[in-house]
């Protein structure tokens, strides 16, 4: 008997344990079959784009295309290697100035005074003189169409006091981009060591610029325009010249932004709309010039050739809630943010669905900004994505008194 009850024990021991299996698959873990077809799809799909990014000669040895209103990359090729990124380092400083614009730190009108230090800068400058005051528009107008450094510099110390404070600004904020390819030295990018960043981090920073600040595109665009310089020595006119060539090369160009140095080589950051379509394309280390042009307009032809827009722009219904036990009866929700899907595979986007989906009830308190329900988005049976759909109040628990009232509101109708 003690033998079969040993063997029996042995056998157990051999068998799956199915507790355990259970557990296993509860934890969301894949199997191995569950992951062979996700790891073809993800060769296949990397085998296209090298198919692609051949196909269109990329001569840079970085780059990336992005569309700008889902952040979907599109095509990138080495997209976090960490480059010197030059004069495209300027996206950050405009970034800043239309922060501190938008919080009403600063105004367009306001005088900037250039000091010793900033007028100090070498390389690309609109050749601002110690003690010379512009106007913040201006000096956007100096950073955005002739890459000024000296203006950079004056708009970092008129900002944040130093331009290292300034820069310490700019790396807190490309932190919360989620740009961890990058650090920032100087707000200018003249080459100095440790001052590096990568194409896909260009890319997040290009699109929060242009999507949170359109405006970015009435300088950006500017081809050509004088600026007063008055100091001690009188008045005297100063045409600024666009540095990015694709202005006039590139028929829906809308910015952004270049560099060059003998570090970083040739770089640019192009940003262009055709078709509701906003592309952004960020070219790194171009050998030459016209490379960097010619690599940003093959990577924005292609995208405007693959890509297709979906955005939901139609007013939503409104959805309510009701609220068990609050000081009222129901709860209204609003929607966060606006829907769109990017298609690169040719599909028809007019089939796709939407469904609303909430709470039956809910019970107090709500707080504001609580999710009730979501809408969701579907193409061919399959979710493509959602929009959360949140308490527009809060709602507190009843009391007694509350209740009180309202019986007494109640017996009196």
């Amino acid at each position: 008997m003690r033998k079969i009850l040993a063997f029996l024990l042995i056998l157990s021991l051999s068998l799956p344990f199915p507790g355990l299996r259970a557990l296993a698959s509860d934890t969301g873990e894949e199997t191995a079959e569950e992951q062979i077809p996700a790891a073809e799809d993800a060769l296949q799909e990397a085998a296209e784009e090298k198919s692609a990014e051949d196909s269109l000669g990329i001569t840079a040895p970085s780059a990336i295309l992005m569309e700008a209103s889902t952040g979907t990359v599109v095509l990138e090729k080495n997209p976090h290697e960490k480059l010197p990124p030059a004069s495209v380092t300027k996206i950050m400083t405009l970034l800043l100035i239309f922060d501190a614009l938008s919080q009403g730190k600063i105004r367009l009108e306001d005088s900037v005074t250039t000091s010793a230090y900033a007028a100090s800068m070498g390389g690309s400058q609109v050749f601002l003189e110690e003690g010379e005051t512009q106007s913040v528009d201006t000096m956007i107008k100096c950073i955005a169409v002739a890459s000024a450094n000296d203006a950079s510099v004056a708009m970092a110390e008129h900002i944040a006091g130093t331009e290292s404070l300034f820069v310490d600004m700019m790396n807190e904020r490309a932190k919360e981009l989620g740009m961890n390819d990058t650090h920032f030295v100087n707000c200018c990018g003249l080459d100095t060591d440790g001052h590096l960043t990568s194409a896909y981090d260009i890319a997040l920073m290009s699109r929060e610029l242009i999507t949170k600040y359109p405006q970015i595109h009435t300088y950006s665009t500017i081809w050509m325009e004088n600026i007063t310089h008055t100091t001690k020595r009188g008045t005297e006119e100063f045409g600024l010249t666009n540095t990015n060539k694709l202005i006039r090369q590139y028929p829906y160009a809308t910015g952004l932004k270049t560099g060059s140095t003998s570090k970083a080589k040739y770089c640019v950051s192009a940003t262009a709309e055709k078709d509701g379509i906003e592309l952004i394309a960020v070219i790194m280390a171009a050998p030459d010039p016209a490379g960097r042009f010619a690599d940003a307009t093959a990577l924005l032809n292609y995208g405007y050739a693959k890509c297709s827009l979906y955005q939901d722009l139609e007013e939503q219904p409104l959805v309510t809630v009701p609220v068990r036990g609050g000081v009222q009866e129901e709860v209204a929700g609003e929607y966060d943010g606006t829907f769109s899907y990017l298609s690169t595979t040719g599909e028809d986007l007019t089939s796709i669905e939407k469904k609303w989906y909430a709470v039956e009830e809910l019970t107090a308190p709500v707080e504001k900004g609580q999710e009730i329900g979501k809408l969701t988005y579907t193409l061919d049976g399959k979710e493509i994505g959602n929009i959360p759909i949140l308490a527009a109040d809060t709602v507190e628990k009843a009391g007694y008194g509350h209740y009180l009232v309202r019986a007494l509101q109640y017996l009196l109708l």
